[in-house]
C-alpha cells in the first residue's frame, strides 16, 4: 500500500518523538546507574544507545527518501537537526553508564554531588498484593502517594519511560526518584508484603 504525504508525515514525527523518548528515557536510566551502582541500568543504557543509533539512521532516511517538494520538506530539516541532537544525548548517556560498567571509581565531586543531592533515586518491585497491579500511573498517583517520580519501568528485559496511561503490571521493577523520605512509601505501596526493595 502507498503511503500518502499526510501519513509519512505522521510517520517522521512519530518516529522523532520515539527518538525523543529514549534519549530522555536513557539519561534518566543513566543518571540512576550512577546513583544506585547499577550495573543492570548501565547495561540497558549501553542497548539503547545502539538501539537509539538505528532508530536515527531509520529516522534520517525516512525523511531524506520522502519525496516531499523541496518547500514542503524544509520544516524537516528543522526535525533532522533535532534527531541528531537527541543521539547526542544517547552518546552522553551512555558515557555516563560507562563510568558504572568499567568500574571507574567515581570522581570525589560526583561522589560528594550524589552524598548532597536531596533527591534519591530507588528502584521497588511491584509483588502480589499491591494495589499498583493493573491500574495507570494516572491512577494509582505515585508522586501523590509517596513523593516520589517513577523515572522508568523495568519490565523483563526492557525499560519503559511510563506515560500517565502506563499500567503496572506484577513484577515491574520500578525506577523513581524523589526525597528520601518517600522511598519507604513506595516500597511499602510496591510491595506491602515484602517491602519491594531490590538487591
Amino acid at each position: 500500500m502507498v503511503k500518502n504525504k499526510q501519513e509519512i508525515f505522521e510517520e517522521i514525527v512519530a518516529r522523532f518523538v520515539e527518538l525523543k523518548n529514549t534519549s530522555e528515557l536513557m539519561i534518566d536510566l543513566a543518571y540512576s546507574s550512577l546513583m544506585l551502582n547499577s550495573k543492570d541500568l548501565a547495561e540497558e543504557v549501553q542497548r539503547l544507545e545502539e538501539f537509539t543509533d538505528k532508530m536515527h539512521t531509520d529516522f534520517e532516511l525516512l525523511a531524506l527518501t520522502s519525496g516531499f517538494k523541496k518547500e514542503e520538506a524544509s520544516g524537516f530539516l528543522g526535525l533532522i537537526r533535532l534527531g541528531v541532537a537527541t543521539e547526542k544525548i544517547a552518546d552522553a548517556a551512555a558515557e555516563m553508564a560507562e563510568v558504572v560498567l568499567r568500574d571507574i571509581e567515581p570522581h570525589p565531586v560526583l561522589k560528594l554531588a550524589i552524598r548532597e543531592a536531596e533527591e534519591t533515586v530507588t528502584q521497588a518491585r511491584v509483588t502480589e498484593g499491591s494495589p499498583l497491579v493493573d491500574k495507570s500511573l494516572k491512577e494509582a498517583r505515585v508522586p501523590e502517594e509517596t513523593g516520589m517520580w517513577i523515572l522508568a519501568i523495568k519490565r523483563g528485559e526492557k525499560s519503559l519511560r511510563p506515560k500517565p496511561s502506563t499500567k503496572f503490571q506484577l513484577g515491574d521493577v520500578l525506577i523513581a526518584s524523589g526525597y528520601a523520605e518517600g522511598v519507604e512509601d513506595l516500597q511499602k505501596l510496591a510491595s506491602p508484603s515484602h517491602q519491594g526493595s531490590i538487591e
